[in-house]
């Protein structure tokens, strides 16, 4: 067996040495503007500060993200990935797999606990600026109209379990997740009112399943409650 020259070796090592430092230069860059415009707002963080407290010239910043809103759009679809080895969109999606309308909106809110902390506050700083930042606006629009689209495709996942409301539409069940999971209303409970992830999460889950599911009853025979089920019913889309 041939072995590889040792400047062939050494040009991998090289290459695999330069991956590693940008991979740190960006890691740095946005952990610097995620606490420099939570502390200091939008308005007031630049691109040459954020530099400064990477420990990187300005060029790499704009190189790497084009200005603040790359950084920020960046931050948020780090803020969706959670805190778990795996995204946390993927694992609300395996979350579907044959699950109950109520394994599901529970699902949905312990991974909020994830994701509400790190992407909440992002959302807000955006709110805030966009009134007299044009490029602020567009990357929140582009956030909440991503939103949306996930909270129609949970919609739908949670229609198809047969588990909703017969008098709801989709779009009855995609404005309420939406309401849900929306940046404002962590701000309200958790930002204001000082409430837990704990507490919030279990707030989401039952506000889910108040206005949306069937309601569980109890199996006559002692076990584990049941979930009437409605099977035979197409969802209105109403979209």
């Amino acid at each position: 067996m041939s072995r590889l020259p040792a400047s062939v070796k050494s040009r991998r090592y090289d290459v695999r040495g330069r991956r590693a430092a940008a991979l740190r230069r960006r890691e740095g860059i946005l952990a610097a503007g995620r606490e420099l415009m939570l502390r200091d707002g939008y308005a007031a963080t630049t691109v040459a500060s954020i530099a400064a407290a990477a420990a990187v010239s300005t060029e790499t910043v704009y190189k790497a993200f084009g200005g603040k809103p790359g950084i920020v759009r960046a931050l948020f679809r780090q803020a969706l990935d959670g805190a778990g080895p795996e995204s946390a969109v993927a694992r609300s999606d395996r979350l579907r797999e044959g699950a109950t309308g109520h394994a599901l909106v529970a699902g949905w809110a312990e991974l909020a606990r994830e994701v509400a902390p790190r992407g909440a506050p992002l959302a807000l700083l955006l709110r805030d600026a966009a009134g007299h930042d044009p490029k602020a606006r567009s990357v929140l629009d582009e956030i909440e109209r991503t939103r949306l689209l996930r909270m129609r495709d949970n919609a739908r996942a949670l229609v198809a379990t047969g588990d909703v409301r017969p008098d709801l539409s989709l779009r009855d069940v995609t404005d309420v997740l939406f309401a849900v999971s929306s940046a404002e209303l962590y701000e309200l409970l958790v930002i204001r009112r000082g409430w837990s992830s704990r507490r919030f999460a279990r707030f989401q889950r039952e506000t889910m399943a108040g206005a949306l599911l069937v309601q569980e009853t109890a199996d006559p025979a002692g076990q584990s409650p049941t979930t009437p089920r409605q099977t035979e019913r197409a969802p209105r889309e109403g979209l």
